[in-house]
């Protein structure tokens, strides 16, 4: 129990600094003018044809698009640029409490904060849907419009009637949340292990990793290689399995007619995936060196 209340002094230590930080500012900013930006589309849509929005959807709509969450992630490399964080506090949490201890700390923090930035994109898009939506866990007119005709491919919102079919609003929203909250954990994880083998090593394995899933988009890949129709279904079920931004789309998910990842790889993949790298970080702490200029890190 003493050794979760240090883990957990060490996290709030880092949460505490956020007011004296304006990346962490920058950065929600970011995220609330990215959502506005990302589901304006689906809400001018609704408002232009007098029609309604699930509250739920214009989340559903933005980050149901492997983009869109490559954007969003993105955001974490101005969030976590500086992980482990060395602040003043530092040097006194070493002289008190042992490295792994402290380094499951800064993993609570990342974890915590990622957390916390999903969630408030996910609030920020249902009070931008405003008062054109509605609480009832039922899909909108403007869905089915959207999912039922090209209008949606056309103005380049992901309504898949796949989506529309096999789920509900709320549950779709839960899948994508939990999705992007995987995806963005684990490319925290990769963010924090590369910078204690290299100051802003984490910032260009972040970089390297959202190229990554965004040259395995199918749709990318069909328009460089000019790959014609009737091979797109092998593409797209190969770069399914093969990239962490599709694992990360939920209409690139097996809903029992295809056989791309079901959700459950999906997740596993995350979690796996993180805890892997988490305990890579703690291992890589023992030999860590730490450098101070006075509180700061050089």
């Amino acid at each position: 129990m003493y050794r979760v209340r240090q883990v957990w002094r060490v996290s709030s230590a880092n949460f505490y600094g956020w007011r004296k930080n304006p990346r962490v500012f920058l950065a929600f900013c970011l995220a609330f003018i990215l959502c506005f930006l990302l589901s304006d589309k689906a809400v001018t849509f609704a408002a232009e044809h007098n029609t309604l929005l699930q509250l739920a959807e214009p989340f559903i709509w933005t980050f149901g698009d492997a983009n869109s969450v490559l954007l969003i992630s993105l955001l974490l490399l101005l969030l976590f640029a500086d992980m482990p964080n060395l602040g003043n506090e530092v040097p006194l949490f070493l002289l008190r409490i042992n490295r792994r201890t402290w380094m499951l700390g800064q993993i609570v923090y990342l974890v915590l904060s990622t957390l916390a930035l999903t969630c408030f994109i996910l609030l920020s898009t249902c009070i931008l849907a405003g008062a054109k939506s509605y609480p009832a866990n039922l899909w909108s007119n403007t869905a089915a419009i959207l999912g039922y005709s090209d209008i949606g491919k056309e103005i380049a919102i992901p309504a898949f009637v796949k989506v529309l079919e096999l789920s509900f609003p709320y549950e779709c929203m839960l899948h994508i949340f939990c999705l992007m909250l995987g995806y963005s954990v684990f490319m925290a994880a990769l963010i924090l292990y590369l910078n204690l083998w290299k100051e802003n090593g984490g910032m260009i394995g972040g970089i390297v990793f959202g190229g990554y899933g965004f040259l395995l988009n199918p749709e990318v890949i069909a328009e460089w290689f000019e790959i014609p129709i009737e091979r797109m279904k092998l593409a797209n079920i190969a770069f399914g399995w093969l990239s962490p931004l599709n694992h990360a789309t939920y209409y690139m998910h097996n809903f029992g007619y295809d056989n791309l990842p079901k959700l459950w790889v999906s997740y596993t993949f995350f979690v796996a995936g993180s805890m892997v790298l988490f305990g890579m970080s703690l291992h890589r702490i023992r030999n860590y060196s730490f450098h101070f200029t006075g509180t700061q890190k050089r």
